[in-house]
């Protein structure tokens, strides 16, 4: 186990002042937020810096209390029905060739949110034809008539992160279903035209032979893109990080996803689910598009 205290050399960033505080401009101007600072992300200025960000809608503090999160917790904000309109603006505004579209988990909604996301998906269709949209849902508490309205709103790639082991949801993620998670992949894989997504964190105290069985868990609910990065502990009152994670093991990680059958994996210590998105998507269109010939 490393020392928890001292921060290995692989996890040490350049942080791009100027790109986050020009893109975090625009989004302030919009009224908008991005998990990119909410989460505190280690590759903020570097995105912000291509000029790529993962809009966060349906207000800023959530309903559950996940104990790996730096989101805020607590009663939950307003719904803004201007904020699809809001979140397109953005994309056109800042070029995206890809956009991704995230939230905090509202489980005091009916729908949990999910027509406000298929809204956000419409409108970005409307203003920037050319945009290709990814989405990172909560779980809509197994409500699948919400799942469907997102899906019908045709988001080229439907994500929902598994986030850790199935040992470890009790401790790190209450409120959530380790069988839930995976049903949402299940549901979606196979739809023309939306590929599935699906990332987790180690170092939350998972051992190597879970890890294993998760990869097969996520691989047989029909999951075409994975991320696996390193748990950073947010403060003092959140779950423990147990260890840092080499950038060797994560090479491993990768050759056992792929050898598993996974078609894109990004897997690396500073990785988050939305990180460089457009890549995977790229590859695995083109993909297609050979095997279609």
């Amino acid at each position: 186990m490393s020392d928890n205290n001292k921060k290995p050399e692989w996890l040490r960033v350049k942080y791009n002042s100027a790109a986050v505080e020009e893109t975090a401009q625009i989004m302030k101007n919009l009224g908008l937020n991005t998990v990119c600072r909410e989460a505190n992300c280690p590759n903020m200025g570097e995105c912000f810096a291509h000029r790529t960000a993962t809009f966060m809608i349906l207000g800023s503090h959530c309903t559950r209390n996940c104990r790996f999160c730096n989101i805020t917790h607590g009663s939950p904000d307003m719904l803004d029905q201007t904020e699809p309109e809001s979140v397109a603006e953005a994309v056109r505004s800042l070029g995206l060739r890809h956009s991704v579209v995230t939230s905090v988990t509202r489980d005091d909604l009916p729908d949990g949110g999910a027509s406000h996301f298929a809204a956000v998906i419409r409108a970005i269709r409307r203003r920037s034809p050319g945009t290709t949209v990814e989405v990172l849902i909560p779980d809509f508490k197994g409500n699948l008539s919400a799942l469907e309205t997102v899906l019908n709103a045709q988001p080229d790639v439907l994500g929902h992160n598994i986030e850790t082991v199935e040992r470890l949801y009790p401790a790190v993620r209450p409120g959530a279903d380790y069988e839930r998670s995976l049903s949402i992949l299940h549901r979606t894989h196979g739809i023309q035209g939306i590929y599935t997504k699906t990332g987790f964190m180690v170092g939350l105290g998972e051992n190597r032979n879970e890890i294993s069985k998760l990869l097969r868990d996520i691989f047989s609910a029909g999951c075409d893109i994975l991320t696996i990065g390193q748990y950073l502990q947010p403060s003092p009152e959140h779950a423990p990080l147990q260890r840092y994670v080499t950038p060797e093991e994560f090479s491993e990680l990768r050759r056992e996803a792929l050898d598993i059958g996974f078609k894109s994996v990004v897997s690396d210590p500073l990785v988050r689910s939305s990180y460089m998105a457009h890549r995977s998507l790229e590859e695995l269109s083109a993909e297609t598009r050979e095997s279609a010939k």
